[in-house]
């Protein structure tokens, strides 16, 4: 897709969001694919200093899952309702949920969930950081007792047994953003040909990865980066479904959205979305919610992308356009 919007661009893998902020705070890479709440975090110098974050595309929403322990099941956990009600009556013990970062959409839909059933997520469990790819090891060990995270990480549980699935995305909060292009507004000034070719060249890519006749060759493009045993079949459950519950199978057709919905734009709603779920769940405790909402406003807009899809497809063929490091 880059290619055919005349724009060269290195894609570098990383080995978690803490090292994509550092890389983008200290310009070692252009861009990345990062949590929507990163671009928020860095505009605000969360971690330290900040800088002239930018979320100017939206890669996807919905995508995530709660997956809670067969124990639980057994114990009768069916829904938010009856783990409070398991709480309660096992006071001795303190449950725990593994989140993959802070500032994550994870963390909003995983106490949206808790507050359902009437679980106070700050009082009555404990939510703990953890790379995805420990989730599926931690629960089977005992470590977790449920955990909110994208694919295919609740699939690896719930396949082998050891989880099983009360809630997705669609059902906690459907259409949130969930990853964004996370670059700033350097890369957009100093380089604004490749910028704009690059978020022409996302959205096409978004629009290919929606189609549902092109969903089976995307399960097998991406099955290698996961590195898991069994990479393929699992991806497949939620690209093409039906998306394996534990209990039950539900059709995954809205599991994720990659361009429907007016998706790849990032909209005022889906800003307001997450500055209001991290400010009432006082996740930055020490931002106003006015700083938020300002912080936000100027690293999340329509007007890059709307700008991007209104310019030519391709880079002057005049010029020879360097190469950008994602």
């Amino acid at each position: 897709m880059f290619d055919a919007h005349g724009v060269r661009v290195e894609l570098q893998r990383q080995v978690g969001w803490a090292t994509i902020r550092e890389k983008i705070l200290y310009r070692e890479i252009d861009a990345a694919h990062a949590p929507a709440g990163l671009a928020l975090s860095l505009r605000l110098g969360v971690h330290g200093q900040n800088c002239r974050s930018l979320a100017p595309f939206v890669m996807n929403l919905n995508g995530n899952a709660i997956t809670l322990s067969r124990d639980l099941f057994e114990r009768g956990v069916r829904d938010a309702r009856s783990l409070l009600k398991l709480i309660r009556s096992t006071p001795q013990h303190l449950y725990t949920f593994g989140i993959v970062a802070d500032l994550s959409s994870h963390q909003i839909l995983l106490r949206l969930w808790m507050e359902s059933g009437g679980i106070n997520p700050d009082r009555d469990v404990r939510i703990v950081t953890l790379p995805p790819t420990q989730m599926a090891g931690s629960l089977s060990a005992g470590l977790l007792d449920g955990y909110c995270v994208g694919e295919p990480w609740n699939s690896a549980a719930i396949v082998s047994g050891t989880g099983w699935c009360p809630a997705t995305s669609e059902t906690i909060a459907p259409g949130h953003p969930e990853k964004v292009l996370l670059t700033t507004e350097d890369f957009a000034e100093n380089r604004p040909v490749e910028f704009a070719a690059i978020l022409r060249a996302l959205r096409d890519a978004c629009e290919y990865c929606d189609n549902p006749k092109n969903r089976k060759r995307l399960t097998s493009v991406m099955a290698p980066a996961f590195r898991h045993h069994d990479d393929h079949n699992l991806l497949s459950l939620s690209y093409v479904g039906p998306f394996q519950c534990g209990i039950e199978q539900r059709e995954a057709g809205s599991f994720h959205v990659f361009h429907r919905q007016e998706a790849n734009r990032p909209s005022i709603r889906r800003g307001r979305w997450l500055t209001e779920n991290l400010h009432r769940y006082r996740i930055l405790q020490n931002r106003s919610l006015a700083e938020l909402q300002e912080a936000m406003a100027a690293c999340w807009s329509g007007d890059h992308y709307d700008q991007a899809m209104s310019q030519s497809s391709l880079v002057s063929p005049t010029r020879t356009p360097k190469s950008a490091l994602i």
